[in-house]
């Protein structure tokens, strides 16, 4: 019987016609997002009511999505958190997840890189500056020895010290279950939690965040953070109190901050005000190569689930 797919992507197959041309000749019935902006919970209910599948982004997928979709037997993320998914109620209807987690890794990577670059070298300040028509020089830092530490030695935390190693910054790393035998390879440093907090000039976050693992750097975190000390977060916007980190920023206790990610988007908040503050408006997975592969992959990952 013919399958009914909700892609609930706007921006699908705009890097690649490969994805849509899958879908095709696999003889899908295909319901795109037409509607030039990320889904609804009402919208995906309303598009999706009689869809087997989705090609799904980062909408959401809440219990009472789920209870309105019928049809759904799977739903293919293109990218890798599902935490906008009420897991339990997929697993209890069951609704397969599946989702592409190995192509976030480099660009991820690669952006954070580029914060800690930007910050370190004072690149949009002195971008600022020149734009409010003065030059002006300010003293930046080498990443060379600089201590990074970083919380998450998952797949794209392990690639990201592995940059930085090359980089010959002095890496140490966090994780509840830490990859000895890789930290030895690449000479990586294990190390606590606090350790990492209150020993490193730079600090990484890449964790995932779910009500099982609920990670949070908050006041009492933040505090303990050497002063002059950066702080990069590229995974999830929950994982840090923005109030917190505005005071630490306010007060001059931090050097500075990289988010790509905000417990409520699209941000507007107070962390605008600063200079020394990289703001980008969850933009880590976007780049061309890596949305087309993502969106493949999705595509792929979603035929084989109804072909087995």
């Amino acid at each position: 019987m013919k399958k009914k797919v909700l892609v609930a992507l706007q921006s699908f197959n705009e890097y690649s016609e490969l994805p849509m041309k899958l879908l095709t000749q696999a003889n899908m019935d295909i319901v795109l997002n037409k509607l030039g902006h990320r889904l609804n919970q009402a919208e995906i209910i309303e598009l999706g009511t009689d869809c087997d599948g989705i090609i799904a982004g980062v909408e959401t997928y809440d219990e009472n999505v789920l209870e309105n979709l019928p049809k759904l037997k799977c739903i293919s993320r293109s990218g890798v958190g599902i935490d906008s998914i009420d897991v339990e109620k997929a697993k209890e209807k069951g609704i397969a997840i599946l989702n592409t987690p190995d192509v976030v890794i480099q660009p991820v990577a690669e952006m954070t890189v580029a914060m800690i670059f930007d910050l370190l070298r004072l690149l949009t300040l002195h971008t600022n500056l020149l734009r409010s028509g003065q030059w002006k020089k300010q003293a930046g830092q080498l990443l060379m020895g600089r201590k990074v530490g970083i919380i998450g030695l998952g797949r794209i935390g392990k690639r990201v010290s592995e940059m930085l190693k090359c980089l010959n910054a002095d890496v140490s790393g966090f994780d509840i279950y830490p990859d000895h035998q890789w930290a030895k390879m690449n000479d990586v440093k294990i190390s606590s939690l606090q350790g990492i907090i209150k020993e490193s000039d730079i600090v990484c976050i890449h964790v995932s965040f779910s009500k099982e693992n609920p990670f949070t750097l908050g006041k009492d975190e933040i505090s303990q953070m050497k002063n002059d000390s950066i702080l990069i977060n590229t995974s999830r916007g929950q994982v840090i109190d923005d109030k917190a980190l505005y005071e630490a920023l306010k007060s001059g206790k931090l050097r500075g901050a990289g988010l790509d990610v905000f417990s409520n988007e699209p941000y507007y908040g107070p962390l605008c005000e600063f200079d020394n503050v990289v703001l980008t408006p969850h933009i880590s997975t976007l780049t061309k190569e890596s949305r087309a592969e993502m969106e493949i992959q999705a595509v792929e990952n979603l035929l084989r689930y109804f072909r087995s």
